[in-house]
């Protein structure tokens, strides 16, 4: 089989793989004389739905020991299957390099042999084009849990981002679907990829010279609608993630049906919106301040996929409103429903110099149509007095139109939710 059709088969295969967008970090290596970037870093290209596109994102190989019942590339899988050499990634990274294809390389593999052999071949892909190629650009590479700890340390000493897939949100569903899989040894990798980061980080800070070790830090994936698992469940997963082991990101996958697909899994895809809505969620974990608990409640265990989850927060927390402007500290603004991290930082600035009006509001481009039922400025605002009413979720509904992950690509970089 050649390349080209090696390349067709693995290029395929490595598209179910969410976890591959760059961390936007400085990639320029000391010595590197290809491949270097300055400043932001990758240069990204992006789809619809906030993908990066920008890296050769490959399968070293399709074939796989274990048999997780919701991935197309497992041992019982009618599959075509192909496998590269390190040489023939080694050479496509360059020579898409070169051509301006792409800005850097995401590496994944079926786990072939055992986890210690398909991690020493992955990692000797990074470690030849650092090395013999000077290469420079961003490597990610994805981390074989139970793979030698002394394996995963070279890895990271080659590659910019390092990943391990959770897949799954629970060990039940892990124990249903991928037996030869588990959720404490996931967890005790990435824990180890953690502990290293900060060590590193550590002496560093010190003076040490040591060498890096995955300075775009770490992500993991999780697979969405293959198991009745709730929202509430996957949230709690990736805020423990989060919190625990540091992750950079955690990416949500919807489930896509594969062929000759386990009588457990679903005949069809869950609804893209809800993908969409664990997203908006993660970002309210991550930087507004938000805890799991508090997107879902007992009685409702899933996002709404009517309205995105800080309004449906707010609408449900009507007593926490409305917030005045002028006086409120940085946490409740932060939970205002069309007013974004960015917006806020801004309009803190503002209100030290003069008092903040609606012009001003409209001003900083708040989604004045959200924000305006939910807010007190220094002038009259009619809207507030509708906060009460019964039917203020299906006027805030957004109108159907076709769907996005992000409402806007710059919602996802500003944090405008």
């Amino acid at each position: 089989m050649d390349v080209q059709d090696k390349l067709a088969i693995l290029a395929d295969a490595a598209k179910y793989d969410a976890s591959c967008a760059s961390s936007g970090s400085k990639t320029t290596r000391a010595g590197s004389d290809i491949g270097s970037t300055e400043g932001m870093g990758i240069c990204h290209s992006y789809t619809p739905d906030g993908r990066c596109i920008s890296l050769l994102k490959i399968l070293l190989t399709n074939f796989c020991v274990y048999d997780c019942q919701y991935c197309v590339n497992r041992i019982s899988s009618d599959t075509p299957r192909a496998r590269f050499t390190v040489s023939e990634v080694v050479s496509l990274t360059l020579d898409f390099y070169k051509r301006n294809y792409i800005e850097g390389l995401f590496l994944s593999s079926g786990i072939i042999q055992n986890p210690d052999y398909t991690m020493e071949q992955l990692t000797e892909v990074a470690k030849v084009l650092r090395e013999e190629h000077r290469y420079g650009g961003y490597i990610h590479l994805k981390t074989i849990p139970n793979a030698n700890k002394d394996l995963i340390e070279e890895a990271g000493r080659w590659a910019d981002r390092l990943s391990v897939n959770i897949e799954l949100p629970t060990e039940n569903d892990l124990v249903q679907l991928a037996p030869e899989k588990n959720k404490p040894s996931i967890v005790n990798a990435m824990q180890g990829i953690s502990e290293k980061i900060d060590e590193t980080c550590a002496d560093r800070k010190r003076g040490f010279k040591s060498p890096r070790f995955a300075p775009a830090g770490q992500s993991t994936q999780m697979i969405v609608g293959a198991t009745p698992t709730p929202d509430s469940q996957i949230l709690q997963t990736a805020s423990e993630l989060y919190g625990g082991q540091k992750l950079r990101r955690v990416y949500y996958s919807a489930y896509s049906p594969i062929p000759h697909a386990d009588a457990r899994l679903p005949g069809q895809s869950p609804p893209l919106v809800r993908e969409h809505r664990l997203y908006q969620a993660d970002w309210l974990l991550r930087f507004y301040g938000f805890k799991a608990t508090e997107l879902v409640t007992e009685t409702d265990q899933n996002l709404s996929l009517e309205v995105d989850p800080k309004l449906a927060w707010a609408l449900a927390n009507r007593h926490c409103f409305p917030v005045d402007v002028n006086t409120a500290c940085r946490e409740q603004l932060l939970r205002i429903p069309g007013i974004g991290a960015r917006s806020v930082a801004r309009l803190l600035k503002i209100r030290q110099l003069q008092n903040i009006r609606i012009s001003d509001l409209k001003k900083l481009k708040v989604a004045w149509n959200r924000a305006k039922y939910f807010v007190l400025t220094n002038d009259h605002n009619p809207a507030v007095k509708n906060l009460d009413m019964l039917d203020l979720e299906r006027k805030l509904r957004p109108a159907t139109q076709q769907l996005m992950l992000f409402d806007a690509m710059q919602s996802a970089t500003s944090g405008e939710v």
